[in-house]
């Protein structure tokens, strides 16, 4: 099984990185959490892998932090929970803001997270809210604005699963309040909006 990949970054996406280990590409899938502190194209990263094993396929989940991936694969521990829905959680609500959710048994902020119905929010808060790792400190740095705020918001909310009309009404707003603004802030602003807060 591999657990950690350190090579340069091929190619990078919203929800995924081709990783380059001595000239093997590894195709790594990403949360948005993860998304925001790589480096560029061309940069080294070192990521923390959870392999996916099944008959037809093997997939690899890369995480920049071992709490991530802990969350991750207390997600995934979750009848009904697998790990594309893993990611799409941990890109649709901050890291501590779901954690806050689970203990909370706020239902409602779950099933905001495209994905995630009413009956998966209230598996994941039975199973989980006595099973969560504490909250390190955040360590975060912002990434310089895109060249195309607007086209990069759309993809990555359309790959979390927004139809194009709301993430563009939902993404002009955004960026109408916070022009100018790395695309971290953004795509949290966009999120936001998006779930009514």
């Amino acid at each position: 099984m591999i657990g950690h990949l350190r090579g340069e970054i091929a190619r990078k996406g919203v929800q995924e990185v081709v990783v380059d280990v001595a000239g093997v590409g590894y195709k790594v899938q990403i949360p948005l959490s993860t998304f925001y502190k790589l480096g560029h194209e061309g940069e080294i990263v070192s990521l923390r892998i959870h392999t996916h094993v099944r008959e037809d396929a093997l997939s690899l989940f890369g995480f920049l932090t071992e709490h991530e991936q802990l969350l991750f694969e207390r997600l995934i521990s979750v009848s009904g929970v697998g790990p594309k829905l893993a990611v799409n959680i941990l890109s649709g609500i901050d890291a501590t803001e779901l954690l806050e959710a689970l203990r909370g048994s706020d239902v409602a902020r779950l099933t905001r997270v495209p994905g995630v119905g009413k009956k998966t929010a209230e598996r994941l808060v039975l199973e989980l809210k006595d099973k969560l790792p504490a909250m390190p400190a955040a360590h975060e740095a912002p990434l310089a604005p895109p060249s195309s705020a607007k086209e990069d918001l759309l993809s990555a909310l359309a790959n979390l699963g927004y139809s194009r009309p709301e993430a563009e009404k939902s993404a002009d707003k955004a960026l109408r309040e916070a022009a100018g603004a790395p695309f971290e802030d953004l795509l949290r602003r966009t999120l936001a909006i998006l779930s009514g807060r």
